[in-house]
């Protein structure tokens, strides 16, 4: 063996020896209580040791020291030695090490730590876990928000160790899982005693737009708006406050998510049982108008009982308006019973159904040649309309205008808002449609032509000479003769052998009052005074000629 090797031999050896008599600076050492003294523990901690520690290490918070001569601790050893040829030694990071060993196996196992609160810090609290000091966030304290927390501190009580980092000296613990935990035991005994159908009292805790929460004792059910009552409530602060007891049936349990759905109106009975004979088809009840919508305006008949009137049953006239220019939310309105449909919980109303047909009012009241008047409406391409009683219009086609004037002339002379008189000619309940005339208002032609009948011989003024015959007046009313009634014999038939203000006899064909048209002919004249002549004067049978019979009759009119 060379001298070098037994060197490095001894070496080791020597190392090895003071490895076991000398522990190593910074970790934990058992050591002895010899003699408590001046608020400080002498602790011989062995390998020809001793050190001190301050008595308040030995202290839970806010708890005695629990030191006494002869007891076994465990310390930290800082320094092996100091100026004062003592140990260096510390109680609290002996317990520190202890207590992060005891929490990281904890935490590998997720099992809860027992715990103090002791101090206040930005954001939450210090605990002490047994030796190791964690951090509580505010938010991890309690299930709802804490305001004091006073009472909560120096209490030994469960955490859940949130996060762990040994290196940096952060613990994050939570109390909030520890009571959720237990919540959701209770919730499950709770849920576990509760039945679909069963009714229980409960608290409101909470009112939202949607519903409210109710507790049950330790678990909230959920009660929506829809099932607090049979009628319709558009807010629950309508019917509930919270800190009231109401009583509720469990409706439904979701044993998966635990989640409870309740219902008030279910123990009530349900109205609409008696729905069809409280409310027979074609009967009217007053209803009060609870929503209204494009289509139509809800009301309700009793409270859990609302119908729709649609759109098109709200008026007899105004066709294509919203229904909110009609009704109004609130409003008293009659309504009749249209349609009930149990399954579907639907009832159809009718609102004009309350109300007499206008049209059919208006056919009563207005009989056809009836003179009414009102406003231009609108002007249409083929005629005006006319506002006439309960909001319906009347119309004057073009041809019904003027007797004098192309229909396309005459309606140029009115505008919108002009007030006119129409005499009614046709009333159309079924087509909803009134025909009006307001040139049957001129009735002079009528006057003029009072006693005229067919057959009666009348004298005419000529007014007007043309290719095709001649135009005559009588009394204001004028006529037109065609060329082949101007005369019985053809070679006479020349409208230029008259001449304008000529007077003529002649025999109306026909009295059209709708065309204010008299029939007129010259020639039937003629051909009705040779008959006459004929049957007076005896017949040509007789032997006398024609031109006899026609002498004596003009001798006779001499």
């Amino acid at each position: 063996m060379s001298a070098s090797a037994s060197m490095e031999e001894f070496e080791a050896l020597l190392n090895e020896s003071f490895e076991i008599d000398t522990p190593d600076e910074g970790s934990v050492v058992k050591g002895r209580v010899i003699a408590i003294e001046a608020g400080q523990a002498i602790i011989d901690v062995g390998y020809k040791m001793e050190g001190r520690v301050e008595l308040k290490e030995f202290a839970e918070p806010g708890e005695q020291p629990n030191v006494n001569v002869g007891d076994e601790v465990e310390v930290f050893l800082r320094q092996v030695e100091n100026a004062k040829g003592e140990a260096v030694i510390s109680r609290e990071m002996a317990r520190r090490e202890e207590a992060w060993d005891r929490l990281e196996k904890a935490y590998a196992d997720e099992n809860r730590v027992e715990g103090a609160i002791f101090g206040r810090v930005k954001g939450g609290f210090t605990v002490d876990l047994g030796g190791a000091v964690a951090f509580l966030p505010g938010s991890q304290v309690d299930v709802r928000p804490v305001r004091d927390a006073g009472p909560l501190m120096g209490l030994k009580q469960p955490f859940q160790i949130l996060k762990m980092d040994r290196r940096r000296g952060n613990i994050v613990v939570s109390r909030r899982a520890i009571l959720e935990e237990s919540r959701a035991e209770q919730r499950a005994e709770v849920i576990g005693n509760l039945t679909e159908g069963q009714a229980v009292d409960g608290v409101v805790k909470n009112i939202t737009e949607y519903g409210a929460f109710v507790d049950l004792g330790g678990v909230d059910g959920l009660l929506h708006v829809t099932d607090m009552a049979w009628r319709r409530v558009n807010h629950p602060s309508e019917i509930l406050s919270i800190g009231e007891t109401v009583k509720v049936q469990v409706i439904k349990i979701n044993k998966e998510t635990h989640r409870i759905s309740l219902g008030m109106k279910q123990l009530q009975a349900d109205p609409w049982d008696s729905v069809e004979i409280k409310f027979p088809i074609e009967s009217s009840h007053t209803g009060r108008v609870t929503n209204i919508t494009d289509y139509g305006a809800f009301v309700e008949l009793e409270p859990g009982v609302e119908g729709l009137v649609h759109v098109s049953e709200m008026s007899w006239t105004k066709k294509n308006v919203h229904p909110g220019k009609i009704v109004s939310t609130s409003q008293e309105v009659e309504v009749m019973v249209l349609e009930i449909d149990p399954a579907k919980r639907r009832v159809s109303l009718g609102l004009k159904q309350t109300m007499r047909n206008p049209w059919e009012v208006f056919a009563e009241t207005h009989p056809e040649g009836t003179q009414v008047e009102g406003d231009v409406k609108n002007i249409t391409e083929f005629g005006l309309f006319v506002g006439l009683d309960n909001d319906i219009d009347g119309m004057v086609h073009l041809s019904d205008l003027s007797w004098d004037q192309r229909g396309e002339e005459a309606i140029q002379s009115y505008q919108k808002g002009d007030v006119v008189q129409a005499v009614v000619t046709e009333v159309d309940v079924e087509k909803e449609r009134i025909s009006l005339s307001i040139k049957a208002l001129d009735d002079s032609f009528t006057g003029a032509t009072e006693g005229v009948r067919r057959g009666s011989i009348i004298t005419v003024t000529v007014t007007s000479i043309e290719d095709g015959g001649i135009e005559v007046e009588y009394e204001g009313a004028k006529s037109f003769i065609r060329r082949s009634d101007l005369s019985r014999d053809r070679a006479e038939q020349r409208p230029e052998r008259f001449q304008v203000g000529d007077k003529v006899d002649v025999r109306v064909t026909n009295v059209d009052q709708k065309t204010r048209r008299l029939g007129l002919s010259i020639k039937a004249r003629e051909i009705a005074e040779e008959k006459e002549a004929v049957e007076q004067y005896g017949s040509s049978d007789s032997g006398a000629s024609l031109g006899d019979i026609l002498g004596a009759a003009l001798k006779g009119d001499n």
